[in-house]
């Protein structure tokens, strides 16, 4: 009976609390939640780390817990969560690099940690997440080139990589991207753009870059 609990068989299967002002850490002792599908705690002030025991939530599909105070690193253990469909941790104050073990979230569809403070290049193990329409890396530190595997990602919608310290070529194999309709590179350090498909030309954002007329006019 309490709000935003909702116990099944005796466990807690979903906690949904977002716009509560809650403050605080997450506490380590969410790991025992592991019937817990639902993991919603966006819009709060929620301060201190994500803790690894995160990873032992492995029948969570929703995890939100962004626009937050959240701090430090996402912990590798994040790839343990394998039947996340959305995943949600912008809008907070999280640094370090994306973990390789993101690649392992082969169930997600939407992928959401843009506005945070995430260093170092973007992994190719993304490229692995095949069932993504919705990924949104921008307003990071994210720097190095973009690795070509993104352009398997054939189901994407939405993507957008703008602020960040991103650099060398867009890949060619963005021509791949042909369901894409919203692109966002903006603010970044690119130095050559492929021919993109008309879906990505119609809505790309591409300026604060080092592109000529020799890249824009072919798109």
């Amino acid at each position: 009976t309490w709000f935003g609990v909702t116990v099944s068989n005796g466990r807690v299967i979903n906690l949904d609390l977002p716009n509560n002002n809650l403050n605080g850490t997450l506490p380590a002792a969410f790991g025992n939640l592991t019937a817990l599908s639902l993991l919603e705690l966006g819009n709060n002030q929620l301060s201190g780390t994500i803790p690894p025991e995160i990873g032992n939530l492995t029948n969570l599909t929703v995890l939100r817990l962004g626009s937050n105070q959240l701090s430090g690193s996402i912990p590798a253990t994040i790839g343990n969560l394998t039947n996340l469909t959305k995943l949600i941790l912008s809008s907070n104050q999280l640094s370090g690099s994306i973990p390789a073990a993101i690649g392992n979230l082969r169930a997600l569809s939407a992928l959401f940690i843009y506005s945070n403070q995430l260093s170092g290049s973007i992994p190719t193990e993304i490229g692995n997440l095949a069932n993504l329409t919705i990924l949104y890396l921008n307003n990071n530190q994210l720097s190095g080139s973009i690795p070509a595997i993104i352009g398997n990602l054939t189901k994407l919608i939405v993507l957008y990589l703008s602020e960040n310290q991103l650099s060398g070529s867009i890949p060619a194999s963005f021509g791949n991207l042909t369901a894409c309709q919203n692109f966002g590179i903006g603010n970044n350090q690119f130095t050559n753009l492929p021919l993109l498909p008309e879906s990505m030309v119609n809505s790309a954002y591409i300026p604060g870059n080092y592109f000529t007329f020799d890249d824009i006019v072919p798109n």
